[in-house]
Protein backbone atom coordinates (compact mmCIF):
# COMPACT_ATOMS: atom_id res chain seq x y z
CA UNK A 1 0.00 0.00 0.00
CA UNK A 2 0.91 3.40 -0.85
CA UNK A 3 1.46 5.20 2.23
CA UNK A 4 1.36 8.55 0.67
CA UNK A 5 -2.24 8.40 -0.17
CA UNK A 6 -4.93 8.53 3.55
CA UNK A 7 -8.35 7.60 4.02
CA UNK A 8 -10.01 11.09 3.31
CA UNK A 9 -12.62 11.02 6.66
CA UNK A 10 -16.09 11.29 6.07
CA UNK A 11 -17.51 14.60 7.40
CA UNK A 12 -20.58 14.41 9.57
CA UNK A 13 -23.92 16.04 8.12
CA UNK A 14 -23.69 17.85 11.46
CA UNK A 15 -20.45 19.18 11.07
CA UNK A 16 -21.35 20.32 7.70
CA UNK A 17 -24.27 22.40 8.88
CA UNK A 18 -22.15 23.70 11.50
CA UNK A 19 -19.74 25.06 9.58
CA UNK A 20 -22.48 26.24 7.01
CA UNK A 21 -24.50 28.45 10.16
CA UNK A 22 -20.78 29.44 11.00
CA UNK A 23 -20.14 30.64 7.56
CA UNK A 24 -23.44 32.86 7.93
CA UNK A 25 -21.75 34.06 11.25
CA UNK A 26 -18.09 35.43 10.30
CA UNK A 27 -19.78 36.68 6.70
CA UNK A 28 -22.51 38.65 8.62
CA UNK A 29 -25.73 36.77 7.36
CA UNK A 30 -26.44 35.64 10.31
CA UNK A 31 -25.65 38.94 12.79
CA UNK A 32 -25.44 39.05 16.37
CA UNK A 33 -28.69 38.59 18.58
CA UNK A 34 -31.12 37.44 15.62
CA UNK A 35 -32.41 34.29 16.60
CA UNK A 36 -32.37 31.59 14.16
CA UNK A 37 -35.62 29.14 12.72
CA UNK A 38 -36.55 26.64 14.69
CA UNK A 39 -35.26 22.95 14.50
CA UNK A 40 -37.63 21.65 12.01
CA UNK A 41 -38.05 24.61 9.74
CA UNK A 42 -33.67 25.09 9.91
CA UNK A 43 -33.39 21.06 9.05
CA UNK A 44 -36.83 21.31 5.82
CA UNK A 45 -34.89 24.39 4.65
CA UNK A 46 -31.30 22.78 4.88
CA UNK A 47 -32.77 19.10 3.19
CA UNK A 48 -30.88 17.69 6.54
CA UNK A 49 -32.50 15.35 9.07
CA UNK A 50 -33.60 17.46 12.49
CA UNK A 51 -31.46 15.13 14.47
CA UNK A 52 -28.45 16.32 12.50
CA UNK A 53 -29.40 19.83 13.22
CA UNK A 54 -29.76 19.59 17.23
CA UNK A 55 -26.22 18.07 16.63
CA UNK A 56 -24.81 21.14 14.89
CA UNK A 57 -26.54 23.82 17.26
CA UNK A 58 -25.25 21.93 20.10
CA UNK A 59 -21.72 22.29 18.52
CA UNK A 60 -22.01 25.80 18.16
CA UNK A 61 -23.55 26.55 21.75
CA UNK A 62 -20.47 24.91 23.00
CA UNK A 63 -17.89 27.48 21.17
CA UNK A 64 -20.32 29.97 22.39
CA UNK A 65 -21.29 31.44 18.64
CA UNK A 66 -25.36 30.44 19.70
CA UNK A 67 -26.95 30.49 22.82
CA UNK A 68 -30.60 28.99 23.80
CA UNK A 69 -33.21 31.70 24.07
CA UNK A 70 -35.71 31.03 27.48
CA UNK A 71 -39.34 29.66 26.11
CA UNK A 72 -37.15 27.63 23.17
CA UNK A 73 -35.33 28.71 20.35
CA UNK A 74 -31.50 30.03 20.01
CA UNK A 75 -29.95 33.44 18.88
CA UNK A 76 -26.68 34.55 17.43
CA UNK A 77 -24.46 35.60 19.92
CA UNK A 78 -20.53 36.48 19.80
CA UNK A 79 -19.50 34.93 23.43
CA UNK A 80 -20.32 38.50 24.34
CA UNK A 81 -22.16 38.01 27.31
CA UNK A 82 -19.71 38.74 29.92
CA UNK A 83 -18.42 41.05 28.15
CA UNK A 84 -21.00 43.24 28.10
CA UNK A 85 -21.28 42.78 31.68
CA UNK A 86 -18.20 43.90 32.64
CA UNK A 87 -18.33 46.72 30.38
CA UNK A 88 -21.85 47.70 31.99
CA UNK A 89 -20.45 48.00 35.39
CA UNK A 90 -17.61 50.26 34.11
CA UNK A 91 -20.29 52.47 32.55
CA UNK A 92 -22.17 52.67 35.80
CA UNK A 93 -19.21 53.24 37.86
CA UNK A 94 -18.21 56.70 36.24
CA UNK A 95 -19.87 58.63 34.13
CA UNK A 96 -16.89 59.91 32.51
CA UNK A 97 -17.04 56.11 30.96
CA UNK A 98 -20.58 56.68 29.08
CA UNK A 99 -18.98 59.99 27.34
CA UNK A 100 -15.56 57.89 26.34
CA UNK A 101 -18.16 54.69 24.83
CA UNK A 102 -19.95 57.57 23.07
CA UNK A 103 -17.01 58.97 21.25
CA UNK A 104 -15.81 55.72 20.40
CA UNK A 105 -19.07 54.96 18.76
CA UNK A 106 -19.11 58.04 17.16
CA UNK A 107 -16.21 57.38 15.00
CA UNK A 108 -17.12 53.66 14.66
CA UNK A 109 -20.71 54.72 13.43
CA UNK A 110 -19.10 57.48 10.95
CA UNK A 111 -17.12 54.31 9.71
CA UNK A 112 -20.48 52.55 9.30
CA UNK A 113 -22.64 54.88 7.64
CA UNK A 114 -20.08 55.32 4.52
CA UNK A 115 -19.71 51.47 4.32
CA UNK A 116 -23.28 51.02 4.09
CA UNK A 117 -23.94 53.61 1.56
CA UNK A 118 -22.02 52.28 -0.60
CA UNK A 119 -22.45 48.47 0.49
CA UNK A 120 -26.01 47.80 1.19
CA UNK A 121 -27.93 45.41 0.02
CA UNK A 122 -31.80 46.44 -1.15
CA UNK A 123 -32.90 43.84 1.08
CA UNK A 124 -31.15 46.12 3.97
CA UNK A 125 -31.85 49.55 2.66
CA UNK A 126 -35.59 48.34 3.42
CA UNK A 127 -34.99 47.50 6.76
CA UNK A 128 -33.63 51.59 7.54
CA UNK A 129 -36.15 52.77 5.53
CA UNK A 130 -38.41 50.45 7.55
CA UNK A 131 -37.10 51.56 11.10
CA UNK A 132 -36.72 55.67 9.61
CA UNK A 133 -40.29 55.41 8.85
CA UNK A 134 -41.03 54.06 12.31
CA UNK A 135 -39.24 57.43 14.00
CA UNK A 136 -41.31 59.60 11.58
CA UNK A 137 -44.60 58.12 12.61
CA UNK A 138 -46.82 60.47 14.58
CA UNK A 139 -48.84 57.57 16.07
CA UNK A 140 -45.41 56.16 17.58
CA UNK A 141 -45.45 56.62 21.38
CA UNK A 142 -42.59 58.50 23.08
CA UNK A 143 -41.53 55.87 25.16
CA UNK A 144 -40.71 53.99 22.44
CA UNK A 145 -38.19 56.42 20.67
CA UNK A 146 -34.89 55.41 22.10
CA UNK A 147 -36.12 51.78 21.45
CA UNK A 148 -36.39 53.59 17.59
CA UNK A 149 -33.39 55.44 17.74
CA UNK A 150 -31.54 51.65 18.41
CA UNK A 151 -33.03 50.05 15.91
CA UNK A 152 -32.53 52.74 13.44
CA UNK A 153 -28.64 52.95 13.84
CA UNK A 154 -28.85 49.01 14.55
CA UNK A 155 -30.16 48.52 10.70
CA UNK A 156 -27.29 50.70 9.22
CA UNK A 157 -24.60 48.78 11.34
CA UNK A 158 -25.87 45.54 9.38
CA UNK A 159 -25.85 47.14 5.98
CA UNK A 160 -22.02 47.69 6.51
CA UNK A 161 -22.12 44.21 6.29
CA UNK A 162 -19.10 43.99 8.54
CA UNK A 163 -19.10 40.96 10.22
CA UNK A 164 -16.75 42.70 12.53
CA UNK A 165 -18.39 45.64 13.27
CA UNK A 166 -21.77 43.65 13.55
CA UNK A 167 -19.86 41.91 16.61
CA UNK A 168 -18.37 45.03 18.01
CA UNK A 169 -22.02 46.28 18.14
CA UNK A 170 -22.63 42.89 19.89
CA UNK A 171 -20.27 43.17 22.38
CA UNK A 172 -22.01 46.83 23.54
CA UNK A 173 -25.35 44.62 23.75
CA UNK A 174 -27.51 46.16 26.73
CA UNK A 175 -25.34 49.26 27.33
CA UNK A 176 -26.38 50.30 24.07
CA UNK A 177 -29.69 50.53 25.20
CA UNK A 178 -29.10 51.93 28.77
CA UNK A 179 -27.20 54.96 26.42
CA UNK A 180 -29.59 55.52 23.79
CA UNK A 181 -32.46 55.77 27.16
CA UNK A 182 -29.99 58.23 28.29
CA UNK A 183 -29.93 60.16 25.47
CA UNK A 184 -33.57 60.34 24.41
CA UNK A 185 -34.99 60.76 27.99
CA UNK A 186 -32.14 63.09 29.64
CA UNK A 187 -29.34 64.75 27.89
CA UNK A 188 -32.37 65.64 24.75
CA UNK A 189 -35.66 65.40 25.55
CA UNK A 190 -37.76 68.03 24.42
CA UNK A 191 -39.54 68.12 21.71
CA UNK A 192 -37.68 70.34 19.70
CA UNK A 193 -34.66 67.56 20.66
CA UNK A 194 -36.92 65.42 18.79
CA UNK A 195 -37.64 67.11 15.54
CA UNK A 196 -33.80 67.95 15.67
CA UNK A 197 -32.56 63.93 15.68
CA UNK A 198 -35.67 63.04 13.21
CA UNK A 199 -34.20 65.68 10.53
CA UNK A 200 -30.63 64.37 11.31
CA UNK A 201 -31.83 61.03 10.60
CA UNK A 202 -33.96 62.18 7.64
CA UNK A 203 -30.73 63.35 6.42
CA UNK A 204 -28.43 59.96 7.24
CA UNK A 205 -30.70 57.94 5.70
CA UNK A 206 -31.45 60.27 2.28
CA UNK A 207 -27.60 60.11 2.12
CA UNK A 208 -27.46 55.92 2.33
CA UNK A 209 -30.75 56.03 -0.07
CA UNK A 210 -28.54 57.51 -2.71
CA UNK A 211 -25.15 55.70 -2.19
CA UNK A 212 -23.67 58.82 -1.21
CA UNK A 213 -20.88 57.92 0.98
CA UNK A 214 -19.81 61.28 1.55
CA UNK A 215 -22.83 62.57 2.33
CA UNK A 216 -23.57 59.38 4.94
CA UNK A 217 -20.53 59.90 6.57
CA UNK A 218 -21.26 63.63 7.24
CA UNK A 219 -24.41 63.26 8.35
CA UNK A 220 -23.72 60.54 10.84
CA UNK A 221 -20.41 62.54 12.01
CA UNK A 222 -23.08 65.93 12.53
CA UNK A 223 -25.78 63.66 14.67
CA UNK A 224 -23.35 62.14 17.10
CA UNK A 225 -21.39 65.32 17.34
CA UNK A 226 -24.69 66.96 18.48
CA UNK A 227 -24.45 64.13 21.05
CA UNK A 228 -21.37 64.61 22.04
CA UNK A 229 -21.58 68.34 22.70
CA UNK A 230 -24.46 68.23 24.81
CA UNK A 231 -21.97 65.72 27.35
CA UNK A 232 -19.54 68.43 27.47
CA UNK A 233 -22.29 71.03 28.35
CA UNK A 234 -23.44 68.63 30.97
CA UNK A 235 -19.64 67.76 32.35
CA UNK A 236 -19.25 71.77 32.11
CA UNK A 237 -21.95 72.35 34.20
CA UNK A 238 -21.31 69.96 36.55
CA UNK A 239 -17.89 71.19 37.29
CA UNK A 240 -19.18 74.87 37.63
CA UNK A 241 -21.47 73.58 40.44
CA UNK A 242 -18.80 71.30 42.31
CA UNK A 243 -16.70 74.76 42.05
CA UNK A 244 -19.42 77.03 43.42
CA UNK A 245 -20.06 74.31 46.15
CA UNK A 246 -16.47 74.59 46.97
CA UNK A 247 -16.13 78.30 47.51
CA UNK A 248 -18.19 78.74 50.75
CA UNK A 249 -15.79 75.73 52.40
CA UNK A 250 -13.01 77.41 50.88
CA UNK A 251 -13.52 81.07 52.58
CA UNK A 252 -14.49 78.90 56.02
CA UNK A 253 -11.32 77.82 55.70
CA UNK A 254 -9.43 80.81 55.17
Amino acid sequence: MDRRFQEIPRERVADRIAGELLRMISSGELAPGERLPGERQLADMMGVSRVSVRAALQQLKAQGFVTAVQGGGTRITAAADQLDSALARLVRANRNNLHDLAEVRANLEVWAARRAAERATPEQLEGIERCFAIIMSPDRPSRAKAEDDLNFHLAIAKASNSAVFMHLMSVLGDILEQMFAFHRYSLYASPADDRRFMEQHRAIWAAIQRGDGDGAEEAMREHLNTVLSRYEEDEGESEAAAAAAALPQAAAQG
